[in-house]
Protein backbone atom coordinates (compact mmCIF):
# COMPACT_ATOMS: atom_id res chain seq x y z
CA UNK A 1 0.00 0.00 0.00
CA UNK A 2 1.02 3.56 -0.59
CA UNK A 3 0.60 5.02 2.88
CA UNK A 4 1.46 8.34 4.43
CA UNK A 5 5.13 8.51 5.37
CA UNK A 6 5.86 9.65 8.89
CA UNK A 7 8.11 12.35 7.47
CA UNK A 8 5.45 14.31 5.64
CA UNK A 9 3.57 15.19 8.81
CA UNK A 10 0.18 14.00 7.63
CA UNK A 11 -1.71 11.39 9.62
CA UNK A 12 -2.92 8.12 8.20
CA UNK A 13 -6.08 6.10 8.14
CA UNK A 14 -5.03 3.05 6.24
CA UNK A 15 -5.62 -0.59 7.08
CA UNK A 16 -2.09 -1.91 7.19
CA UNK A 17 -1.73 -4.74 9.67
CA UNK A 18 -5.37 -5.03 10.64
CA UNK A 19 -7.12 -8.36 10.93
CA UNK A 20 -8.74 -9.81 7.83
CA UNK A 21 -12.14 -9.69 9.53
CA UNK A 22 -11.79 -5.91 9.89
CA UNK A 23 -10.45 -5.38 6.36
CA UNK A 24 -13.37 -7.39 5.06
CA UNK A 25 -15.75 -4.85 6.54
CA UNK A 26 -14.01 -2.06 4.67
CA UNK A 27 -12.61 -0.06 7.55
CA UNK A 28 -9.78 0.28 9.98
CA UNK A 29 -10.07 1.52 13.53
CA UNK A 30 -8.42 4.84 14.20
CA UNK A 31 -8.31 6.92 17.36
CA UNK A 32 -10.97 9.58 17.08
CA UNK A 33 -11.27 10.40 20.74
CA UNK A 34 -7.90 11.95 21.46
CA UNK A 35 -9.36 15.42 21.98
CA UNK A 36 -11.92 14.81 24.70
CA UNK A 37 -14.98 16.83 25.65
CA UNK A 38 -13.73 17.48 29.17
CA UNK A 39 -11.23 19.91 27.68
CA UNK A 40 -13.96 22.57 27.45
CA UNK A 41 -11.46 25.35 26.79
CA UNK A 42 -9.93 23.48 23.88
CA UNK A 43 -13.31 22.65 22.35
CA UNK A 44 -14.43 26.26 22.60
CA UNK A 45 -11.17 27.59 21.14
CA UNK A 46 -11.26 24.97 18.36
CA UNK A 47 -14.61 26.19 17.06
CA UNK A 48 -13.67 29.85 17.43
CA UNK A 49 -10.37 29.39 15.60
CA UNK A 50 -11.94 28.62 12.21
CA UNK A 51 -9.29 27.26 9.86
CA UNK A 52 -6.38 28.66 11.89
CA UNK A 53 -5.61 26.37 14.82
CA UNK A 54 -2.02 27.43 15.36
CA UNK A 55 -2.94 28.88 18.75
CA UNK A 56 -4.06 25.43 19.86
CA UNK A 57 -0.62 23.89 19.31
CA UNK A 58 1.35 26.02 21.77
CA UNK A 59 1.04 23.60 24.65
CA UNK A 60 2.18 20.69 22.47
CA UNK A 61 5.13 22.64 21.10
CA UNK A 62 6.35 23.60 24.59
CA UNK A 63 7.00 20.00 25.57
CA UNK A 64 9.09 19.18 22.50
CA UNK A 65 12.74 18.76 23.45
CA UNK A 66 15.82 18.02 21.33
CA UNK A 67 15.76 14.50 22.69
CA UNK A 68 12.13 13.96 21.70
CA UNK A 69 12.85 15.34 18.23
CA UNK A 70 15.43 12.63 17.72
CA UNK A 71 12.75 10.05 18.41
CA UNK A 72 10.07 11.79 16.32
CA UNK A 73 10.33 9.39 13.41
CA UNK A 74 9.78 6.29 15.52
CA UNK A 75 7.00 7.97 17.52
CA UNK A 76 5.25 8.87 14.29
CA UNK A 77 5.31 5.25 13.16
CA UNK A 78 3.58 4.15 16.33
CA UNK A 79 1.09 6.99 15.85
CA UNK A 80 0.36 5.91 12.26
CA UNK A 81 -0.31 2.36 13.40
CA UNK A 82 -2.48 3.49 16.33
CA UNK A 83 -0.18 1.93 18.92
CA UNK A 84 1.59 3.18 22.03
CA UNK A 85 5.39 3.01 22.05
CA UNK A 86 6.47 -0.12 23.93
CA UNK A 87 8.24 0.10 27.28
CA UNK A 88 11.96 -0.91 27.30
CA UNK A 89 12.46 -4.42 28.75
CA UNK A 90 14.44 -3.20 31.77
CA UNK A 91 11.58 -0.94 32.92
CA UNK A 92 8.65 -3.26 32.31
CA UNK A 93 8.44 -4.50 35.89
CA UNK A 94 8.46 -0.96 37.22
CA UNK A 95 5.69 0.22 34.92
CA UNK A 96 3.11 -2.55 34.88
CA UNK A 97 0.27 -0.16 35.64
CA UNK A 98 1.34 2.25 32.90
CA UNK A 99 1.52 -0.55 30.36
CA UNK A 100 -2.01 -1.71 31.20
CA UNK A 101 -3.31 1.84 30.80
CA UNK A 102 -1.71 1.98 27.37
CA UNK A 103 -3.48 -1.21 26.35
CA UNK A 104 -6.86 0.21 27.29
CA UNK A 105 -6.04 3.34 25.29
CA UNK A 106 -5.03 1.26 22.25
CA UNK A 107 -8.29 -0.69 22.40
CA UNK A 108 -10.39 2.45 22.90
CA UNK A 109 -11.70 1.32 26.29
CA UNK A 110 -12.09 3.15 29.58
CA UNK A 111 -9.93 1.60 32.27
CA UNK A 112 -12.22 -0.03 34.88
CA UNK A 113 -12.11 1.25 38.43
CA UNK A 114 -10.19 -1.12 40.78
CA UNK A 115 -12.87 -0.61 43.42
CA UNK A 116 -15.67 -1.84 41.21
CA UNK A 117 -13.98 -4.43 39.00
CA UNK A 118 -13.05 -7.85 40.32
CA UNK A 119 -10.28 -9.98 38.82
CA UNK A 120 -12.89 -12.42 37.62
CA UNK A 121 -14.86 -9.79 35.79
CA UNK A 122 -11.68 -8.37 34.27
CA UNK A 123 -10.76 -11.81 33.03
CA UNK A 124 -14.13 -12.39 31.47
CA UNK A 125 -14.05 -8.96 29.88
CA UNK A 126 -10.68 -9.59 28.26
CA UNK A 127 -12.02 -12.77 26.67
CA UNK A 128 -15.15 -11.16 25.33
CA UNK A 129 -15.99 -11.67 21.68
CA UNK A 130 -18.35 -9.78 19.44
CA UNK A 131 -19.96 -10.35 16.09
CA UNK A 132 -19.73 -8.07 13.05
CA UNK A 133 -22.48 -7.53 10.49
CA UNK A 134 -20.92 -10.22 8.33
CA UNK A 135 -21.05 -12.76 11.16
CA UNK A 136 -17.33 -12.67 11.97
CA UNK A 137 -16.46 -13.05 15.65
CA UNK A 138 -13.69 -10.72 16.79
CA UNK A 139 -11.74 -11.05 20.04
CA UNK A 140 -9.89 -8.27 21.89
CA UNK A 141 -11.15 -5.71 19.39
CA UNK A 142 -12.59 -2.21 19.74
CA UNK A 143 -15.84 -3.93 18.75
CA UNK A 144 -15.87 -5.67 22.14
CA UNK A 145 -16.61 -2.45 23.98
CA UNK A 146 -19.55 -2.34 26.35
CA UNK A 147 -18.11 0.62 28.27
CA UNK A 148 -18.98 3.81 26.36
CA UNK A 149 -16.20 6.31 25.83
CA UNK A 150 -16.70 10.04 26.12
CA UNK A 151 -18.06 11.56 22.92
CA UNK A 152 -15.54 13.97 21.30
CA UNK A 153 -16.81 17.51 20.88
CA UNK A 154 -16.36 17.45 17.11
CA UNK A 155 -19.02 14.76 16.78
CA UNK A 156 -21.57 17.14 18.34
CA UNK A 157 -23.19 20.01 16.45
CA UNK A 158 -23.09 23.23 18.51
CA UNK A 159 -26.48 24.76 19.22
CA UNK A 160 -28.30 21.50 18.50
CA UNK A 161 -29.10 18.27 20.39
CA UNK A 162 -27.51 16.32 17.50
CA UNK A 163 -24.51 14.03 17.08
CA UNK A 164 -23.15 12.54 13.85
CA UNK A 165 -21.64 9.02 13.63
CA UNK A 166 -21.30 8.88 17.42
CA UNK A 167 -22.82 5.52 18.34
CA UNK A 168 -19.81 4.01 20.09
CA UNK A 169 -20.24 6.47 22.98
CA UNK A 170 -23.52 5.06 24.26
CA UNK A 171 -26.08 7.57 25.52
CA UNK A 172 -24.55 10.99 24.81
CA UNK A 173 -25.65 13.60 27.33
CA UNK A 174 -27.88 16.25 25.77
CA UNK A 175 -28.31 14.32 22.51
CA UNK A 176 -31.88 13.67 21.35
CA UNK A 177 -31.11 12.70 17.72
CA UNK A 178 -28.30 10.49 16.40
CA UNK A 179 -27.38 10.87 12.72
CA UNK A 180 -25.62 8.17 10.68
CA UNK A 181 -23.93 9.19 7.41
CA UNK A 182 -23.54 5.69 5.94
CA UNK A 183 -23.31 1.97 6.63
CA UNK A 184 -19.59 1.41 7.13
CA UNK A 185 -18.53 -0.11 10.40
CA UNK A 186 -16.21 2.66 11.56
CA UNK A 187 -19.25 4.97 11.48
CA UNK A 188 -21.99 2.72 12.88
CA UNK A 189 -19.87 0.94 15.51
CA UNK A 190 -21.90 0.81 18.71
CA UNK A 191 -25.20 0.18 16.96
CA UNK A 192 -26.71 -3.18 17.87
CA UNK A 193 -30.14 -4.73 18.19
CA UNK A 194 -30.20 -3.50 21.80
CA UNK A 195 -29.80 0.19 20.85
CA UNK A 196 -32.25 2.31 22.87
CA UNK A 197 -30.49 5.65 23.40
CA UNK A 198 -32.52 7.69 20.92
CA UNK A 199 -33.79 8.06 17.35
CA UNK A 200 -31.42 7.30 14.46
CA UNK A 201 -31.68 9.42 11.32
CA UNK A 202 -30.14 8.14 8.07
CA UNK A 203 -30.91 7.55 4.41
CA UNK A 204 -33.60 5.04 3.42
CA UNK A 205 -31.07 2.56 2.03
CA UNK A 206 -28.94 2.76 5.18
CA UNK A 207 -32.05 2.24 7.32
CA UNK A 208 -32.75 -1.03 5.50
CA UNK A 209 -29.19 -2.21 6.17
CA UNK A 210 -29.52 -1.38 9.88
CA UNK A 211 -32.51 -3.68 10.12
CA UNK A 212 -31.14 -6.40 7.83
CA UNK A 213 -27.56 -6.65 9.09
CA UNK A 214 -27.66 -5.32 12.66
CA UNK A 215 -31.29 -6.07 13.64
CA UNK A 216 -31.68 -2.57 15.09
CA UNK A 217 -35.16 -2.00 16.53
CA UNK A 218 -37.16 -0.34 13.70
CA UNK A 219 -38.89 1.97 16.19
CA UNK A 220 -35.59 3.86 16.60
CA UNK A 221 -34.86 4.16 12.87
CA UNK A 222 -36.08 7.24 10.98
CA UNK A 223 -35.26 7.04 7.25
CA UNK A 224 -34.82 10.27 5.31
CA UNK A 225 -35.00 10.67 1.54
CA UNK A 226 -32.23 12.47 -0.35
CA UNK A 227 -32.82 16.12 -1.32
CA UNK A 228 -35.91 16.44 0.87
CA UNK A 229 -35.88 19.04 3.65
CA UNK A 230 -37.01 17.79 7.07
CA UNK A 231 -37.51 19.73 10.30
CA UNK A 232 -36.07 17.87 13.27
CA UNK A 233 -36.15 19.57 16.67
CA UNK A 234 -36.55 22.91 14.92
CA UNK A 235 -33.52 22.37 12.64
CA UNK A 236 -33.85 22.06 8.85
CA UNK A 237 -32.07 18.87 7.75
CA UNK A 238 -31.36 17.74 4.18
CA UNK A 239 -29.44 14.67 2.96
CA UNK A 240 -27.32 15.00 -0.21
CA UNK A 241 -25.77 12.16 -2.26
CA UNK A 242 -22.21 11.55 -1.01
CA UNK A 243 -20.80 9.55 -3.96
CA UNK A 244 -19.25 7.10 -1.49
CA UNK A 245 -21.04 3.79 -0.89
CA UNK A 246 -24.75 3.00 -1.45
CA UNK A 247 -26.86 5.02 0.97
CA UNK A 248 -24.05 7.40 1.97
CA UNK A 249 -25.10 11.02 2.44
CA UNK A 250 -23.77 14.47 3.19
CA UNK A 251 -25.95 16.05 5.88
CA UNK A 252 -26.86 19.76 5.68
CA UNK A 253 -28.18 21.40 8.85
CA UNK A 254 -29.76 24.88 8.98
CA UNK A 255 -30.48 26.22 12.47
CA UNK A 256 -33.21 28.70 13.42
CA UNK A 257 -30.67 31.55 13.55
CA UNK A 258 -29.54 30.78 9.98
CA UNK A 259 -26.31 29.00 10.95
CA UNK A 260 -25.51 26.22 8.46
CA UNK A 261 -23.43 23.10 9.08
CA UNK A 262 -22.39 20.60 6.40
CA UNK A 263 -21.17 17.18 7.52
CA UNK A 264 -19.65 15.15 4.68
CA UNK A 265 -19.32 11.81 6.48
CA UNK A 266 -17.18 9.90 3.96
CA UNK A 267 -17.52 11.24 0.42
CA UNK A 268 -15.99 11.56 -3.05
CA UNK A 269 -16.38 15.21 -4.00
CA UNK A 270 -17.85 16.01 -7.39
CA UNK A 271 -18.91 19.04 -9.41
CA UNK A 272 -22.52 17.99 -8.96
CA UNK A 273 -22.20 18.48 -5.20
CA UNK A 274 -20.73 21.97 -5.55
CA UNK A 275 -23.64 23.02 -7.75
CA UNK A 276 -26.29 21.62 -5.39
CA UNK A 277 -28.92 24.29 -4.56
CA UNK A 278 -28.02 24.17 -0.85
CA UNK A 279 -24.30 24.70 -1.53
CA UNK A 280 -23.99 26.81 -4.68
CA UNK A 281 -23.49 30.45 -3.67
CA UNK A 282 -24.83 29.57 -0.20
CA UNK A 283 -22.99 30.20 3.04
CA UNK A 284 -21.71 27.26 5.07
CA UNK A 285 -20.56 28.29 8.53
CA UNK A 286 -18.92 25.02 9.58
CA UNK A 287 -17.75 22.24 7.24
CA UNK A 288 -17.05 18.85 8.84
CA UNK A 289 -14.72 17.42 6.20
CA UNK A 290 -13.67 13.83 5.35
CA UNK A 291 -9.88 14.24 5.31
CA UNK A 292 -8.93 10.60 4.69
CA UNK A 293 -6.69 11.59 1.76
CA UNK A 294 -5.90 15.18 2.73
CA UNK A 295 -2.30 14.84 1.56
CA UNK A 296 -0.88 16.50 -1.59
CA UNK A 297 0.44 13.18 -2.87
CA UNK A 298 -3.08 11.87 -3.58
CA UNK A 299 -4.40 12.92 -7.01
CA UNK A 300 -6.75 10.14 -8.03
CA UNK A 301 -7.88 9.50 -11.58
CA UNK A 302 -11.64 9.80 -12.01
CA UNK A 303 -13.86 6.83 -11.22
CA UNK A 304 -14.89 6.70 -14.86
CA UNK A 305 -11.28 6.45 -16.05
CA UNK A 306 -10.55 3.61 -13.62
CA UNK A 307 -13.69 1.71 -14.67
CA UNK A 308 -12.73 2.04 -18.35
CA UNK A 309 -9.25 0.76 -17.54
CA UNK A 310 -10.61 -2.25 -15.61
CA UNK A 311 -12.95 -3.20 -18.47
CA UNK A 312 -10.15 -2.86 -21.05
CA UNK A 313 -7.71 -4.99 -19.05
CA UNK A 314 -10.41 -7.63 -18.55
CA UNK A 315 -11.19 -7.89 -22.27
CA UNK A 316 -7.51 -8.00 -23.24
CA UNK A 317 -6.83 -10.74 -20.69
CA UNK A 318 -9.78 -12.82 -21.87
CA UNK A 319 -8.62 -12.55 -25.47
CA UNK A 320 -5.31 -14.13 -24.48
CA UNK A 321 -6.74 -16.60 -21.94
CA UNK A 322 -10.46 -17.25 -22.54
CA UNK A 323 -10.62 -19.69 -19.62
CA UNK A 324 -10.08 -16.94 -17.02
CA UNK A 325 -12.07 -16.40 -13.83
CA UNK A 326 -12.55 -12.67 -13.08
CA UNK A 327 -12.58 -11.66 -9.39
CA UNK A 328 -13.37 -8.24 -7.92
CA UNK A 329 -12.62 -7.44 -4.29
CA UNK A 330 -15.28 -5.58 -2.34
CA UNK A 331 -16.29 -4.56 1.16
CA UNK A 332 -19.66 -5.40 2.76
CA UNK A 333 -20.95 -2.49 0.67
CA UNK A 334 -19.03 -0.33 -1.78
CA UNK A 335 -17.17 -0.97 -5.09
CA UNK A 336 -20.38 -2.14 -6.78
CA UNK A 337 -19.69 0.03 -9.85
CA UNK A 338 -16.51 -1.94 -10.58
CA UNK A 339 -18.10 -5.36 -10.98
CA UNK A 340 -21.21 -3.87 -12.56
CA UNK A 341 -19.06 -2.30 -15.28
CA UNK A 342 -17.42 -5.65 -16.02
CA UNK A 343 -20.75 -7.49 -15.99
CA UNK A 344 -22.29 -5.06 -18.48
CA UNK A 345 -19.29 -5.06 -20.81
CA UNK A 346 -19.07 -8.87 -20.92
CA UNK A 347 -22.80 -9.54 -20.70
CA UNK A 348 -22.37 -11.92 -17.73
CA UNK A 349 -23.96 -12.44 -14.32
CA UNK A 350 -22.33 -11.62 -10.96
CA UNK A 351 -21.66 -14.40 -8.47
CA UNK A 352 -21.68 -13.50 -4.76
CA UNK A 353 -22.31 -15.52 -1.61
CA UNK A 354 -25.74 -15.56 0.04
CA UNK A 355 -24.90 -12.88 2.60
CA UNK A 356 -23.66 -10.42 -0.01
CA UNK A 357 -26.60 -11.16 -2.32
CA UNK A 358 -29.00 -10.40 0.53
CA UNK A 359 -27.33 -7.03 1.11
CA UNK A 360 -27.17 -6.16 -2.60
CA UNK A 361 -30.81 -7.07 -3.15
CA UNK A 362 -31.80 -4.76 -0.28
CA UNK A 363 -30.56 -1.77 -2.34
CA UNK A 364 -33.56 -2.13 -4.63
CA UNK A 365 -31.36 -1.52 -7.70
CA UNK A 366 -32.59 -3.43 -10.75
CA UNK A 367 -29.23 -3.39 -12.53
CA UNK A 368 -27.73 -5.31 -9.60
CA UNK A 369 -30.64 -7.54 -8.58
CA UNK A 370 -31.29 -8.86 -12.09
CA UNK A 371 -27.60 -9.65 -12.63
CA UNK A 372 -26.92 -11.57 -9.40
CA UNK A 373 -26.13 -15.28 -9.58
CA UNK A 374 -26.15 -17.92 -6.82
CA UNK A 375 -24.08 -20.49 -8.78
CA UNK A 376 -20.37 -19.77 -9.09
CA UNK A 377 -20.10 -22.17 -12.03
CA UNK A 378 -22.67 -20.23 -14.04
CA UNK A 379 -20.56 -17.11 -14.54
CA UNK A 380 -16.92 -16.07 -14.89
CA UNK A 381 -17.36 -12.97 -12.67
CA UNK A 382 -17.06 -13.46 -8.91
CA UNK A 383 -17.17 -10.93 -6.06
CA UNK A 384 -15.05 -11.80 -3.01
CA UNK A 385 -14.12 -9.95 0.19
CA UNK A 386 -11.21 -7.55 -0.26
CA UNK A 387 -9.27 -9.60 2.27
CA UNK A 388 -9.46 -12.65 -0.06
CA UNK A 389 -7.41 -10.94 -2.76
CA UNK A 390 -4.19 -12.72 -1.94
CA UNK A 391 -2.43 -15.09 -4.31
CA UNK A 392 -2.79 -18.10 -2.02
CA UNK A 393 -6.51 -17.59 -1.38
CA UNK A 394 -7.29 -16.89 -5.02
CA UNK A 395 -5.39 -20.03 -5.97
CA UNK A 396 -7.62 -21.99 -3.59
CA UNK A 397 -10.72 -20.33 -5.06
CA UNK A 398 -9.59 -21.28 -8.57
CA UNK A 399 -9.29 -24.94 -7.57
CA UNK A 400 -13.03 -24.99 -6.88
CA UNK A 401 -13.63 -24.22 -10.56
CA UNK A 402 -10.59 -25.88 -12.16
CA UNK A 403 -12.74 -27.80 -14.64
CA UNK A 404 -13.88 -24.50 -16.20
CA UNK A 405 -11.05 -22.04 -15.61
CA UNK A 406 -7.28 -22.14 -15.82
CA UNK A 407 -6.38 -18.69 -14.51
CA UNK A 408 -7.60 -15.87 -12.23
CA UNK A 409 -7.61 -12.15 -13.02
CA UNK A 410 -8.41 -10.14 -9.88
CA UNK A 411 -8.92 -6.44 -9.18
CA UNK A 412 -8.32 -4.73 -5.83
CA UNK A 413 -10.15 -1.40 -6.23
CA UNK A 414 -9.09 1.01 -3.47
CA UNK A 415 -7.42 4.38 -3.14
CA UNK A 416 -4.68 2.80 -1.03
CA UNK A 417 -3.26 1.20 -4.19
CA UNK A 418 -2.56 4.68 -5.59
CA UNK A 419 1.05 5.40 -6.50
CA UNK A 420 2.52 8.81 -7.29
CA UNK A 421 4.64 7.17 -9.98
CA UNK A 422 1.50 6.00 -11.74
CA UNK A 423 -0.68 9.00 -10.95
CA UNK A 424 -3.39 9.25 -13.59
CA UNK A 425 -1.38 7.13 -16.06
CA UNK A 426 -3.16 3.86 -15.37
CA UNK A 427 -1.23 2.02 -18.10
CA UNK A 428 1.81 2.18 -15.80
CA UNK A 429 0.15 -0.09 -13.22
CA UNK A 430 2.13 -3.29 -12.76
CA UNK A 431 0.07 -6.29 -11.62
CA UNK A 432 1.18 -8.95 -9.19
CA UNK A 433 1.46 -12.25 -11.06
CA UNK A 434 2.30 -15.64 -9.59
CA UNK A 435 1.46 -18.93 -11.20
CA UNK A 436 -2.12 -18.82 -12.43
CA UNK A 437 -3.07 -15.70 -10.46
CA UNK A 438 -2.81 -12.06 -11.59
CA UNK A 439 -3.89 -9.21 -9.29
CA UNK A 440 -4.29 -5.58 -10.33
CA UNK A 441 -4.40 -2.91 -7.64
CA UNK A 442 -6.44 -0.07 -9.18
CA UNK A 443 -6.92 3.37 -7.55
CA UNK A 444 -10.71 3.31 -7.54
CA UNK A 445 -11.41 5.48 -4.51
CA UNK A 446 -14.70 6.30 -2.87
CA UNK A 447 -13.04 9.07 -0.85
CA UNK A 448 -12.01 12.49 -2.16
CA UNK A 449 -8.44 13.03 -3.30
CA UNK A 450 -6.45 16.04 -2.13
CA UNK A 451 -7.20 17.96 -5.32
CA UNK A 452 -10.91 17.15 -5.08
CA UNK A 453 -11.02 18.35 -1.47
CA UNK A 454 -9.36 21.59 -2.51
CA UNK A 455 -12.00 22.17 -5.19
CA UNK A 456 -14.88 21.23 -2.89
CA UNK A 457 -13.78 23.73 -0.24
CA UNK A 458 -14.65 26.48 -2.73
CA UNK A 459 -18.09 26.33 -1.12
CA UNK A 460 -16.28 28.83 1.14
CA UNK A 461 -17.01 27.65 4.69
CA UNK A 462 -16.17 29.94 7.61
CA UNK A 463 -14.61 27.02 9.48
CA UNK A 464 -13.32 23.61 8.43
CA UNK A 465 -13.22 20.79 10.97
CA UNK A 466 -11.42 17.64 9.76
CA UNK A 467 -12.93 14.32 10.84
CA UNK A 468 -10.06 11.95 9.94
CA UNK A 469 -6.32 11.88 10.80
CA UNK A 470 -6.74 14.35 13.66
CA UNK A 471 -5.13 12.47 16.54
CA UNK A 472 -1.66 13.83 15.75
CA UNK A 473 -0.82 17.51 16.35
CA UNK A 474 1.56 17.66 13.40
CA UNK A 475 -1.09 16.17 11.10
CA UNK A 476 -3.66 18.72 12.29
CA UNK A 477 -1.22 21.56 11.67
CA UNK A 478 -0.45 20.30 8.14
CA UNK A 479 -4.14 20.12 7.29
CA UNK A 480 -4.80 23.53 8.84
CA UNK A 481 -2.08 24.97 6.61
CA UNK A 482 -3.83 23.48 3.57
CA UNK A 483 -7.19 24.89 4.65
CA UNK A 484 -5.76 28.41 5.04
CA UNK A 485 -4.32 28.24 1.55
CA UNK A 486 -7.53 26.87 0.01
CA UNK A 487 -9.70 29.55 1.62
CA UNK A 488 -7.44 32.32 0.30
CA UNK A 489 -8.01 31.27 -3.32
Amino acid sequence: MDAFDEDDGFGSRFNDGIREEEEEEGFSFYEDGVIEEDEEGFASDFYKAGSDWSCLLEEVEEIITPESKKKMKQADLFQVWGLQKSTPPETKMKNKTTKQTDLFQVWGLQKPSPSTTSPASSSSSSKKTTTTASGKRLRDSPWANDTPRQCPFYKKLPGTPFTVDAFRYGCVQGCSAYFLTHFHADHYIGLTKSWSHGPIYCSSLTSRLLRLSLSVNPSFIHPLELDVEYTINGVKVTLIEANHCPGAALIHFRLLDGTCYLHTGDFRASEQMQTHPLLFNRRVHVLYLDTTYCNPRYKFPSKEDVLSYVVRITKEFLRKQPRTLIVVGSYSIGKECVYLAIAKSLGVKIFANASRRRILESFGWDDISKNLCADGKATCLHVLPMSALKVERLDEHLKLYREQYGAVLAFRPTGWTYSEKVGEHLNLIKPTSRGKVTIYGVPYSEHSSFTELREFVQVRPDKIIPTVNISNAESREKMQSCFREWLRR
